[in-house]
């Protein structure tokens, strides 16, 4: 099993760290317990990847990754680094793959119900909106673009997942979108995540996950979400994205 998590000092300050460990730590205690996982930290800085203890069935690889200039750029370029690795070696290591954001928290058992061939997350925020009122990319010239009327739901693209070809070919596919649109001066609403939208749009996933594997505990609260496998981590957006240029 393995478990890829995201992370580049330049979304840049000291709270990615404590991201990072919070992520780290409760995957510890609460994901594919019992399994032997593989955890894939992708970060551009070394230096500031936590020490944190690893059950007996745990590995940790880190990887050293590009550093962005900007945070949208870090958002898309996942896509990419996700997919070289991949290619490289993770598709030779693990059975299935997922990829997160670090800045959110395990918080019960996450375990083999979320396997698929390709895995998807619905959004929290749009599980029960109508596909006409969801945040799709309505840009026609944008690779991403989903005409409106058009879709079954809106995924996150906080967590995604899979066989490990299946997930080289989302992330291969998102980033292609992504470039074409970059040499068309085009950037999707939703960065990655509206190209994610438009990958599931064309080819459905065989697993979808409800919103209780991914919450933001600020979200209105609904009798239908009673077991949250996972919570949002506080978004410190104006310290960290405040002191850089975007």
């Amino acid at each position: 099993m393995g478990l890829a998590g995201t992370r580049h000092r330049q979304e840049a300050h000291r709270y990615t760290d404590f991201y990072l460990f919070n992520f780290i730590s409760s995957a510890n205690k609460y994901f594919m317990v019992g399994q032997k996982v593989i955890l894939y930290v992708l970060t551009d800085d070394f230096s500031t990847v936590p020490w944190t203890y690893l059950g007996p069935l745990w590995t940790m690889k880190v990887f050293e990754i590009k550093r962005e200039k900007r945070w949208q750029d870090v958002s898309m370029m996942r896509m990419k680094t996700i997919s070289e690795h991949v290619v490289d070696h993770i598709q030779y290591e693990v059975d299935f793959l997922f990829c997160m954001d670090v800045d959110q928290v395990f918080t019960q058992k996450y375990g083999l119900e979320t396997l698929g061939e390709s895995v998807a997350q619905l959004h929290c925020y749009w599980y029960n909106a109508h596909s006409t009122d969801v945040p799709y990319e309505r840009n026609q010239s944008s690779e991403a673009y989903i005409p409106i009327g058009k879709g079954d739901f809106y995924y996150h693209a906080a967590v995604f997942g899979g066989t490990p070809l299946q997930v080289l070919n989302i992330t291969k596919e998102c980033f292609k979108g992504i470039m074409n649109d970059k040499k068309n001066n085009i950037e999707a609403v939703w960065h990655e995540e509206s190209h994610l939208n438009k990958y599931f749009f064309l080819h459905k996933p065989t697993k979808l996950l409800s919103p209780e594997y991914n919450w933001d505990a600020h979200a209105k609260h609904t009798d239908e979400i009673r077991a949250k496998k996972i919570l949002w981590a506080p978004k410190y957006y104006n310290i960290l994205r405040g002191a850089q240029n975007f």
